[in-house]
């Protein structure tokens, strides 16, 4: 899925659900949570809010909204890991802390090295049972230096290199199911080279979630010429 903001992952995440009829973890990659409710949300803005439509532990804290009726809980806090937050309101930094919600902010991907980082991300969803993974992917994950062409760029985060290794690590899994690629905007870059950057990175994420390495490669035919 291809956004837009991140309120479509309510529909892609539903809809992955149906889909497989079974239960799905969820990796969602971003500077911001996600998980405020619409009582809890400081500025109404539902692109700040899906996560908390599609957890079971929260449905009691979605009041009835017109329109919404198809939206039904899909994904347990335990089945849940967030990878480079950095801003977040205090609001949700309660709801993580309540639902004990494994969250790598930027701070531990500094402390622990993204290898580590995903490792562990990959130990903590296989544990059990191993689910299909939807991995919700906001490009403002990335340092915006890198991807500026964003509607809440946020300084500190991804670098390049560990927003690829994110995508080519859950790829390398077998688990990875679908995707959404996320606040791609080209229309915030201020030069073309801004855009160019930032919509050649969200490719770049994209080609790592469909197996393509970094190392290079080769094909069957290929032969080093004769001495």
């Amino acid at each position: 899925m291809l956004g837009g903001d991140h309120s479509l992952a309510i529909g892609s995440v539903l809809g992955h659900a149906a889909a497989v009829q079974q239960q799905l973890s969820l990796v969602w990659v971003d500077a911001h949570a996600d998980i405020n409710t619409p009582l809890s949300s400081p500025t109404g803005n539902l692109h700040g809010q899906p996560v908390s439509y599609l957890l079971h532990e929260l449905q009691a804290k979605i009041p009835v909204l017109p329109n919404f009726s198809w939206v039904k809980p899909c994904i347990a806090a335990k089945d849940l890991v967030y990878i480079g937050l950095r801003d977040v309101d205090p609001e949700e930094h309660y709801i993580l802390k309540f639902l004990g919600i494994k969250v790598f902010s930027m701070t531990e991907v500094d402390r622990l090295g993204i290898a580590r980082v995903m490792e562990e991300t990959c130990d903590y969803l296989s544990d059990k049972v191993k689910k299909p993974i939807h991995l919700s992917y906001d490009v403002d994950a990335i340092d915006p230096s890198v991807t500026p062409a964003t509607g809440t760029p946020v300084v500190g985060g991804l670098s390049y290199r560990e927003g690829v290794y994110i995508t080519e690590t859950l790829c390398q899994t077998g688990l990875l199911s679908a995707v959404d690629m996320v606040e791609v905007n080209p229309l915030r870059g201020r030069t073309e080279q801004e855009v160019q950057s930032t919509v050649g990175t969200a490719v770049d994420l994209l080609l790592g979630c469909f197996g393509r390495g970094r190392e290079g490669s080769h094909s069957p035919d290929y032969r080093l010429p004769e001495p």
